[in-house]
């Protein structure tokens, strides 16, 4: 496929607005497709113009909870993108309902228009989890197969990036608690990937460069414990903070707590995840199903988090890193 004939070619991106949306929607805007960013707020997507040309990004009203909308959202695209996702669930929010069926919904609604479908779920997906997170899914994947068996499904670790919910998260806390909790005794693996190469890796799927029907899964160039990302935010941070390892049963305890804040700072759903690492499997890189398989390098956690945690920084940008 011609960068000429990528101007025909209309893509729809569920979930483009949001963080990996973005740079989903700028990757996809490069390779000159038309793209139609289907969101449940479209009044607020406005800042996604700039990243393409006049006329080339425009917003609709999408609700993965109804079909119709999402069948409008679909009608006439060539190609459809499901980033759709949640972290934690909130009134209709539910695992179940955005992740599951959600994802088979927008799957459906390209079945019907003939459109490619790409996916993006998760490492870790497991049906058998203790993690309903997890478990959501996995059923996804499966929905989304059914529906398009020819569907490049993508599954990321931990995903960074200049408004990431992991490394902000975290630098955030180290400001006012004297201690970060270290799930599990912090041993948790996990790969982190920048966002602008799972970007990068979803428009190689748009123009054809995946195989059909498979499963890919994305991380970075290093594997992480969860005590050492603590130590690089802090270091990064220029903090001094105790490190508190917390069993599991007692971080599921404080849990059930502080998942009651408007945005919680922790699940029990997420203490379930911490249990399993977030790493490529050994498969995925057997078989070339990785970054590298596409032939993406991954940027380092090292390259890119301190452009953006410099600002947790009580020196700020330029200033020394003391503690």
């Amino acid at each position: 496929m011609t960068i000429q004939s990528h101007v025909d070619t209309l893509v729809t991106v569920f979930g483009g607005s949001g963080f990996l949306g973005r740079h989903v929607v700028r990757a996809l805007a490069k390779q000159h497709f038309r793209i139609r960013v289907a969101v449940r707020r479209p009044d607020l997507a406005g800042f996604l113009q700039p990243l393409g040309r006049v006329g080339q990004i425009h917003a609709v009203q999408a609700n993965l909870r109804d079909p119709a909308s999402v069948a409008a959202a679909a009608r006439g695209a060539h190609l459809v993108i499901n980033l759709v996702g949640i972290l934690f669930e909130r009134g209709r929010q539910r695992f179940e309902a955005i992740q599951a069926i959600g994802a088979g919904t927008v799957a459906q609604a390209a079945a019907a228009q003939g459109a490619r479908m790409i996916h993006v779920s998760a490492i870790g997906v497991d049906e058998h989890s203790s993690s309903q997170y997890a478990r959501s899914k996995a059923h996804g994947e499966k929905l989304v197969l059914a529906a398009t068996p020819e569907a490049s499904i993508f599954r990321p670790s931990v995903v960074f990036g200049a408004d990431d919910d992991f490394f902000n998260k975290f630098a955030s806390l180290a400001r006012f608690l004297p201690a970060l909790p270290l799930v599990g005794g912090g041993r948790t693996r996990f790969q982190p990937v920048f966002a602008g190469d799972v970007a990068s890796a979803i428009a190689r799927a748009a123009v054809g460069e995946t195989k059909p029907g498979t499963v890919y899964e994305l991380g970075g160039p290093e594997v992480f414990t969860f005590r050492q990302l603590m130590d690089y935010v802090l270091e990064t941070t220029s903090r001094r903070r105790m490190l508190l390892p917390l069993p599991f049963s007692v971080a599921k305890m404080q849990a059930s707590f502080l998942q009651l804040l408007p945005k919680p700072l922790l699940t029990p759903d997420q203490v379930e995840l911490l249990r399993t690492d977030n790493v490529v499997s050994e498969a995925a890189q057997r078989e070339g199903r990785t970054l590298r398989g596409l032939g993406i390098q991954a940027e380092a956690v090292e390259v890119i988090v301190p452009t953006y945690l410099w600002r947790f920084r009580k020196t700020g940008q330029f200033g020394a890193r003391m503690a």
